[in-house]
Order: structure tokens, then C-alpha cells, then sequence
């Protein structure tokens, strides 16, 4: 069964561009080889490379045990945590009630 491509916009795929870039420089300043870290990580050599450039269609888990070896897990932690978008709407929701 053929993968579809993820598709995503210019500006947000910048944003995983940066990630991938951020997840090398904490690679190199740890000095660990793509092999070290891709063995840990219990991914290929490719996939970490891919991971690096940002490619969306890289599971989530891949990127995570990247983090991981590299110690910064609880960075997950931080994505979605404080939900400005949502609170807004929530409140607006709550404000109209009635």
C-alpha cells in the first residue's frame, strides 16, 4: 500500500524545517554521530536525516526518541501547553451564554 504525502503549507513547513535544524544542533553539540544517535533512538540513519531536514511525514514517535537521546524529552511537554487560541474561544463561549 502506497504512503500519501503529507502536504503542508510554506510557512509551516518552515516551522518543522527549523525543528529538524534545532534537533542537529543539539545532535553536534552533544557530539554524537548520526549513527549514535539513530541506534539509540532505534531509528535508521535515513530517518534521522529526514528528521533533520523536517520532513512531516516522519512519525511523531521517531521524533520523540530523537529528543529523547538527545535529553530533551520533556520539550514534548511544551507543544499545545498553553492553548491561547482555545482559551480564547472558550471564553468567548462562556461570555455569551446565558
Amino acid at each position: 500500500m502506497k504512503s500519501k504525502k503529507t502536504i503542508l503549507f510554506p510557512k509551516h513547513q518552515r516551522i518543522l524545517e527549523e525543528l529538524g535544524e534545532n534537533i542537529k544542533l543539539a545532535r553536534k553539540r552533544r557530539r554524537l554521530t548520526t549513527v549514535q544517535t539513530a541506534e539509540r533512538a532505534g531509528i535508521d540513519r535515513s530517518t534521522l536525516y529526514e528528521i533533520e531536514k523536517g520532513n512531516p511525514s516522519v512519525s511523531m514517535g521517531a521524533y520523540f526518541n530523537t529528543l529523547r537521546v538527545l535529553g530533551l524529552q520533556d520539550d514534548f511537554l511544551q507543544l499545545a501547553a498553553d492553548d491561547i487560541y482555545g482559551r480564547k474561544l472558550q471564553d468567548l463561549n462562556l461570555l455569551t451564554k446565558k
